[in-house]
């Protein structure tokens, strides 16, 4: 099962799907593993990789707490949502500079996931971004079904 399907299916989504950002927490959940797999790997290299291992893990961190958050539909917090989905685009940006800087396989597969995590999370919180102002930006809390 997808997790595209879990959100479409919630009760307080009711059909109106936000794919961008079902797409967004499908890639920071992603990103997440990949991260805290990478951060692993990075312990086992020969050379000094305590930054690389500090920003993947708190990259790892970020990108859970974004996917947790945005997909918990009931009683929506839409700035919420678009601030996390901020914080994701920063640490994985930052992560992924930090891997580019190494030739190893795992940190490169890793920079890979975070650039393409950041333009998820950017896509989704600039549609996010658009709601607030169709609306007039009335509700923190308004419907913005994921």
């Amino acid at each position: 099962m997808s997790i595209e399907k879990m959100i479409s299916e919630h009760p307080e989504v009711r059909g109106d799907f936000n794919a961008s950002l079902a797409l967004a927490v499908k890639h920071a959940m992603d990103c997440a593993a990949i991260c805290n797999s990478c951060a692993d790997a990075c312990s086992g290299e020969e050379m000094e990789m305590r930054r690389s291992i500090r920003l993947t893990m708190d990259c790892a961190d970020v990108c859970t707490a974004t996917y947790r958050i945005a997909t918990r539909r009931t009683d929506h917090n839409r700035q919420l949502i678009r601030t996390m989905l901020a914080a994701c685009i920063e640490a994985c940006e930052t992560c992924a500079e930090e891997c580019e800087k190494h030739d190893h396989p795992h940190c490169r597969r890793c920079a890979a996931m975070c650039r393409e995590c950041a333009r998820d999370c950017r896509i989704a919180l600039t549609q996010l971004n658009e709601e607030v102002h169709a609306d007039g930006g009335r509700s923190a809390f308004a419907h913005d079904a994921a």
